[in-house]
């Protein structure tokens, strides 16, 4: 595995998350892995867990950090080729991808999408500037259109909590007052898609993800017929894709309560708006899986950095 961009780089998803689990065990049992390497965190956007959980990954295979928060501490970058750079920008990912590859062994980077461009944020213009520039492996921290690692995380938490061989699954869209990307949503229907279990999706008419990612997958407009009898519901905010970034409506219908989760476990991947998203009930109640599911990035970051040392 030279990079790990998308779902579609794990050959088997049942041997990581065993091999993530057997990780969570011993976590500093690869130690000398690392030793001598350098992980590199740049991160366009804010985070707590990503950044802290790929971090105390890295430290737990020996690994050295540094990280970098492009948004207040970096040169704005320019991506295209050919441009002229007499306004704002001031360094190209042509020399900066360069200059990163000399001090680093891996690069993970975190850039969310505008939500005002829908193709450019398709082209993944921050991420695939680097995979075509660096010369190290790249890691997906999120991006305009995947969350990989969180993916990967979820995989493992419904391992660790699964009472039976075949599941029900329930991704649920839920209000909120900005509007939201969709990359948390796509790398989790993506990891669904992987899995032997009934797995429905429920939104308000007008919220229909990307076509090339939900294809095959059960789509239902009714939330209380479509978590009915649920081992499992995650819920997660999206803005509009048809209509790109928009906030069609805030109904507050959709907000996940006691009741509709019935005896379903809860998943989200934080952070969360309590009693915006979610009641209180909820979050606050042995059923919500929210902790558990952060504590497992760890460990999804951490068998993604093992591979790549391995393979490199």
């Amino acid at each position: 595995m030279k990079h790990y961009l998308s779902l579609k780089d794990i050959d088997s998803l049942p041997e990581w998350v065993a091999e993530a689990r057997k990780l969570k065990t011993n976590p500093k049992a690869h130690k000398q892995l690392g030793d001598g390497k350098t992980i590199c965190l740049l991160f366009f956007n804010n985070s707590l867990r990503t950044r802290l959980s790929t971090q105390k990954a890295a430290m737990n295979l020996g690994m050295d950090v540094m990280v970098m928060n492009f948004g207040n501490e970096g040169w704005q970058l320019e991506y295209e080729d050919g441009a002229i750079m007499d306004q704002g920008k001031s360094e190209h990912i042509k020399e900066a991808a360069k200059v990163v590859s000399q001090f680093c062994d891996i690069v993970a980077i975190r850039a969310f999408a505008s939500l005002t461009d829908k193709e450019k944020d398709e082209a993944e213009v921050v991420l695939n500037g680097f995979i075509r520039h660096a010369s190290i492996p790249v890691v997906n921290m999120e991006s305009s259109v995947g969350h990989p690692l969180q993916a990967l995380a979820d995989a493992i938490t419904l391992e660790e909590h699964k009472t039976k061989t075949k599941l029900k699954v329930v991704l649920s869209w839920a209000p909120h007052p900005k509007a939201l990307p969709h990359a948390v949503a796509n790398s989790f229907i993506e990891m669904m898609q992987l899995q032997d279990a009934e797995f429905v999706i429920t939104h308000p008419k007008g919220y229909e993800l990307s076509p090339e990612i939900t294809k095959g997958t059960k789509i239902e407009y009714d939330q209380k017929k479509a978590c009915e009898n649920a081992d499992f519901i995650y819920v997660k905010n999206w803005s509009s894709y048809t209509d790109y970034g928009k906030v069609l409506n805030e109904n507050k219908l959709w907000m996940m309560t006691a009741e509709k989760l019935d005896k379903a476990k809860f998943m989200h991947c934080l952070p969360v708006r309590r009693n915006v998203v979610v009641e209180d009930a909820v979050l606050d109640s042995g059923q919500s899986l929210v902790i558990e599911q952060a504590n497992n990035r760890t460990y999804a970051a951490q068998v993604v950095l093992k591979k790549l040392l391995e393979h490199n």
